[in-house]
């Protein structure tokens, strides 16, 4: 039985059903959405470009490459990868080492994207959000509430309607690895479209579903 339900109508922004769902929780993977927004609003921005390169730190390879036990993208030590890999990598992997390697390219460090993050969050009102890290990894002041996740999944989906369709690509294939989106309801629920999963030890199983 989920703890925190937030039912919300995508055309008007309304709550349908709240149970326990302003109540700040370890979102795990979930909290990627944020990461991907702020890397889509720089985009927008003309700071990057789909084809801007960045680089694979030896803290992005080895804490969230292919040794760690985590979603990867398995990006190889001192390799580059696209901009445009590297998002396709985060929505339909779930890539930590993708989301890593894009927050130390375009504000020099993980700490100073998850500042920006932060800062995003409070200006799109989700009083609830903190952010640590740009993964979801669990810690303990690691949170943000279920209706504040599905208000942020809605204004990724109007603000970037292009970039959203990513959420519903069934396989990702990088470094000649193809994986599948691990999110069951695409392809088993007529017009599932998005958006993303979460799981860790602490925050258990998460889904924000479209």
């Amino acid at each position: 039985v989920a703890q925190h339900v937030t039912i919300m109508d995508g055309a008007s922004g309304a709550i349908l059903l709240c149970d326990d769902c302003e109540t700040p929780i370890p979102p795990a993977s979930m909290s990627k959405l944020m990461t991907i927004l702020v890397v889509l609003e720089e985009l927008q921005a003309g700071r990057i470009r789909p084809d801007t390169r960045f680089s694979v730190s030896e803290y992005a390879w080895r804490e969230h490459g292919s040794s760690s036990g985590g979603s990867t993208m398995f990006l190889p030590l001192n390799s580059q990868a696209s901009v445009a890999d590297l998002i396709r990598g985060v929505i339909i992997v779930s890539a930590n080492d993708a989301c890593v390697v894009l927050a130390e390219g375009i504000a020099g460090s993980e700490a100073a994207f998850v500042e920006r993050m932060n800062r995003r969050a409070q200006e799109l009102g989700l009083r609830t959000a903190r952010f640590q890290n740009v993964t979801g990894v669990d810690d303990p002041n690691h949170v943000i509430s279920s209706a504040d996740l599905a208000r942020l999944a809605r204004h990724i989906m109007i603000a970037f309607p292009d970039y959203y369709r990513l959420y519903g690509e069934r396989e990702f294939r990088f470094n000649n690895i193809t994986q599948q989106n691990r999110n069951p309801l695409l392809g088993a629920f007529a017009g599932a479209d998005g958006v993303k999963t979460g799981h860790t030890d602490a925050s258990g199983h998460g889904l924000v579903g479209s």
